[in-house]
């Protein structure tokens, strides 16, 4: 019997209790809020909103507003200092450092001793259970997972508070058994420059037996390439014949579908989307023919959703699981067991099933274009860049996009910046696929562009090797989870990246 039939045995309680997120998602989210109210009803936050007076959902509405981060901060940073018992019960230690949507430049939210079993690890183990559940013959366990992380550093000082990126926090409390079946070392994985050690990670995983990969898909593929430049090999199985899983998050997939499928050509190799961020761990692709995630419903998070026609308003209309629809696009609002409370997250999602709750993630509430009243969003752009891809045979690697608001004709359009990994041999033509992909999928977007009266053809400028990275390492965010935001109302950052582009 392999390693991988013996450790699987213990992740069948878990596979069977996952069948309860079938019929039982409002029950389950229910006991979530519950636990919750009563778990911090005697912090400062909880006496602050006659949390002992909240007896469900419609008292919790009641006594609690809608947050922004900015809205927590001052509480968080309490916490940061040292404080205990402010947004949750004791002292939280750990800080996920994000950069985010947030008028700051740097967001620390908080993750509790709770947060970090119950969310983060659950979900990491849920991942693996429901893999094992779809790949009964996987022998993942008989080889090493490569996980990339990335770093930390001491927080105010204080005895053994950490604050950084999520992924360090996860590899600095890991338990230690799971260290004798993972690469990197855990010094290597929690080292600051990421061009370090994405090549001390190559050569510290090229002779392990790797069968399975977990990361950002644009960082993972950055030190893949570096183990293939080292070991001169074409494709990936040639350096790991038993590799069988990428489980990926933190950005699409998309753009990179096609480069990992050129990587590795191995006929066994299998995908799984997980949706983690700094604030928890939210869904997890249950069915690899099926591309959206199921939401998680029995983690420390309790969940509810803003309809995006109405996200910004004074009194937005705000649900909770049992009321959202499916086919529409949502703000997501969370509460966590880290003490964010009505938080919201800058995720939009859309639900393509109720039971079970399936989503996609369609966007960001900051990262979208509606310059013109053509609501632009990340899902729409995924899908027009992936059938202008389709139809060209190029490949996508990195972009961005953001509108010309009038130009000295007085035309107003969108303006992409494409690092493309394979470049069509149209770039005009591969323009035009796109933006009549976008026409079909976003009525808006679609009567704008009607006869070119209020936003004319977009236009894409090509970026040059590594624009994106060097942007990214300009402003220290190498590595980690950072990404270049793909959508945005504002010319700031399309502007920089210009610039280095010339």
């Amino acid at each position: 019997m392999s390693l991988t039939q013996i450790v699987g045995k213990l992740f069948i309680p878990r596979q069977i209790a996952l069948e309860k997120h079938q019929n039982g998602g409002r029950a389950l989210q229910q006991a979530v809020l519950n636990h919750l109210i009563e778990k911090a009803k005697d912090t400062e936050y909880g006496r602050n909103h006659a949390f002992s007076a909240v007896k469900g959902y419609d008292d919790f509405v009641a006594h609690i507003p809608v947050n922004t981060y900015e809205e927590l901060k001052g509480d968080i940073d309490r916490m940061r200092q040292g404080e205990a018992d402010i947004l949750w019960p004791g002292r939280v230690k750990w800080y996920a450092k994000s950069s985010g949507t947030t008028n700051d430049k740097s967001k620390f939210i908080p993750v509790s001793e709770e947060g970090l079993h119950k969310i983060h690890y659950a979900g990491g183990r849920d991942s693996v259970a429901i893999y094992l559940r779809n790949n009964p013959k996987s022998r993942m366990f008989d080889g090493k997972g490569l996980i990339l992380g990335g770093s930390h550093a001491s927080n105010y000082n204080l005895k053994d508070s950490l604050v950084g990126d999520l992924s360090a926090i996860l590899i600095e409390n890991i338990n230690p058994l799971v260290n004798l079946v993972r690469v990197p070392s855990k010094e290597t994985a929690l080292l600051s420059d990421f061009e370090v050690k994405r090549e001390r990670i190559a050569e510290e995983a090229m002779h392990k037996n790797v069968t399975n990969l977990s990361g950002v898909p644009s960082w993972m593929l950055s030190v893949l390439t570096c183990v293939m430049d080292l070991s001169g090999k074409t494709h990936l199985e040639e350096v790991w014949p038993n590799i069988e899983v990428f489980f990926h998050g933190g950005v699409a997939f998309t753009p990179y579908r096609e480069q990992y499928k050129r990587l590795i050509t191995s006929p066994n190799m299998h995908y799984e989307e997980t949706y983690n961020a700094s604030e928890g761990f939210f869904g997890i692709q249950d069915d690899p023919d099926d591309k959206s995630m199921l939401l998680m419903l029995d983690y420390g998070v309790f969940y509810e959703f803003i309809p995006m026609d109405e996200f910004g308003k004074d009194n937005p209309t705000v649900v909770p699981l049992w009321g959202v629809e499916k086919g529409k696009n949502y703000a997501m609002v969370i509460s966590t067991s880290c003490g964010l409370w009505r938080y919201m997250l800058g995720d939009t999602v859309q639900f393509t099933s109720t039971n079970p709750y399936k989503f996609i993630i369609s966007g960001r509430t900051k990262h979208f274009i509606n310059a013109f009243g053509e609501e632009l969003i990340v899902d729409n752009a995924e899908q027009g860049l992936a059938y202008a891809c389709q139809q060209t045979g190029a490949e996508v690697l990195e972009y961005t996009a953001a509108p010309v608001f009038m130009d000295e004709n007085a035309k107003c359009r969108h303006q992409w910046l494409i690092e493309f990994s394979k470049r069509p041999d149209d770039l005009q033509q591969f323009a035009s696929l796109l933006d009549k992909r976008l026409q079909e999928i976003n009525s808006d977007y679609e009567a704008k562009r009607y006869k070119n009266i209020t936003l004319q053809h977009l236009e894409i400028i090509e970026a040059h090797h590594n624009l994106f990275n060097e942007w990214l390492k300009m402003h220290g965010k190498l590595g980690g989870q950072h990404k270049v935001p793909r959508l945005s109302n504002s010319r700031e950052i399309i502007e920089q990246l210009l610039k280095l582009n010339q």
